[in-house]
């Protein structure tokens, strides 16, 4: 595709005409462009997604938009984005190897970046709402969070290529901007896009009068701003991982950006509670207490992967400027205490940003389906009240809960608790 050509969302139609003579397609789809199979499958918020498939294999072309794909024309979005979710696959494939897909080209103009096809892999939160079981899900995702986080900081980087990298991903103005509002400020007052269940309403009404719930709500939105620890996935959602039964990877970090450590983590078990909190709406009763329980126990190893990869990684990958051998190890002292510390803080914020994630996913833009597929709007506002509460009690409190017993416990109180 020539550099200079202007940018020209592609279509089933005009797809292999574009990219048949780019080699890095090619050469692994196989056969005669002409004669490729072209699927458009792209079902989220932002952007266009093929399955291109021919004679030897198949790829994913993912092309960025220039507006916001579920609302329109009317919410512009910058190309750009996809030369950070470049970037971002890139050093994912670095830090945590296995997890993120392949690239095999980009094309910045174009906006498009071609990618390894993941099959038989489905989206996790189908998975989830389905009630099956994937085999090592919460230690995928703990082992990717601690990978991601540790090996994109100064605990292990270079500081002039953690700065360098923070200057690069700096330029991904608008994106982070989205997470700034619809995820920080707008569920906590009547913004525009704002929707939720109608009998919700109550729960809704008293939490936005909250005024100190909304105070540390900003005070974590001043980290998330002004904090570049590591390099986020920063949308880590169980729609951007896709699974089997037996395999997890982590797809679409255009949200990429540097930010606090425990956001990412805090964000996937968002996710996993809000799955918990919706099973009575999907499941059989008789099947219900042991999937539920399953959902707990992936939360549990999410966090205990999450710390166990992590010290490995500080006793063995602990090379850059932050908390040196040369204070510690190399005069006699132990830095455990220091790890130990440093986790107990990434606990803490992540399970403040998980009820930030379960707030949003209910009050503001972007719902979860395991919720809006719930047609009883009257269970749904139920099951919505204990998740949005549960929320509340991990911003207002959540040093009281980083006893993984102590918070599945939490959870099993809201799950048994009529709220509306």
């Amino acid at each position: 595709m020539a550099e200079e050509q202007a940018y020209q969302a592609l279509t089933v139609e005009t797809l292999a005409q574009r990219l048949g003579d780019v080699e890095a397609v090619a050469s692994r789809v196989g056969g005669y462009p002409a004669k490729w199979r072209i699927r458009e499958v792209g079902d989220g918020n932002l952007n266009l997604v093929f399955i291109v498939t021919g004679s030897i294999g198949s790829v994913v072309v993912k092309q960025a938009l220039p507006y916001v794909r579920m609302v329109g024309e009317s919410w512009p979005l910058p190309l750009y984005r996809a030369h950070y979710e470049y970037f971002a696959l890139v050093r994912q494939a670095a830090r945590a190897p296995g997890v993120a897909p392949e690239v095999y080209y980009f094309d910045k103009p174009q906006a498009l970046i071609v990618m390894e096809y993941l099959h038989p892999h489905v989206i996790l939160r189908r998975k989830l709402i389905s009630g099956e079981r994937v085999e090592k899900l919460g230690a995928t995702l703990g082992e990717f969070c601690a990978r991601t986080a540790f090996r994109g900081s100064e605990l292990s980087m270079a500081s002039p290529d953690k700065k360098a990298d923070v200057g690069l991903f700096s330029g991904n103005v608008a994106i982070p901007a989205i997470t700034e509002s619809l995820v920080f400020t707008d569920p906590y007052y009547g913004a525009e896009m704002n929707r939720h269940t109608p009998e919700l309403s109550p729960v809704v009404d008293e939490l936005r009068r909250n005024a100190r719930l909304k105070a540390k709500v900003q005070r974590l939105l001043m980290k998330f701003t002004s904090n570049t620890e590591t390099m986020l996935h920063g949308d880590l959602h169980s729609g951007s991982i896709m699974a089997t039964d037996t395999s997890v990877r982590v797809i679409d970090p255009e949200f990429s950006q540097y930010g606090p450590m425990a956001f990412d983590l805090g964000m996937a078990v968002a996710n996993f509670f809000m799955a918990y909190f919706s099973q009575p709406a999907h499941r059989k009763e008789d099947e219900l207490d042991a999937y539920q329980a399953w959902i707990l126990a992936v939360i549990t190893e999410c966090f205990t992967r999450f710390d166990e990869t992590f010290r490995h990684l500080w006793q063995t990958e602990r090379t850059g400027i932050l908390f040196p051998r040369s204070l510690f190890e190399d005069q006699g002292n132990s830095a455990d205490d220091a790890c130990d510390a440093l986790l107990e803080e990434i606990r803490e914020d992540a399970l403040a940003y998980c009820g930030i994630e379960m707030h949003r996913r209910v009050l503001s833009l972007a719902h979860n389906a395991d919720f809006e597929e719930i047609e009883d709007t009257g269970l749904r506002a139920e099951l919505e009240a204990r998740n949005v509460l549960m929320g509340q009690t991990l911003i207002m409190e959540p040093e009281a809960y980083c006893d993984l017993n102590a918070l599945a416990e939490l959870a099993k109180t809201f799950n048994q608790k009529a709220v509306l």
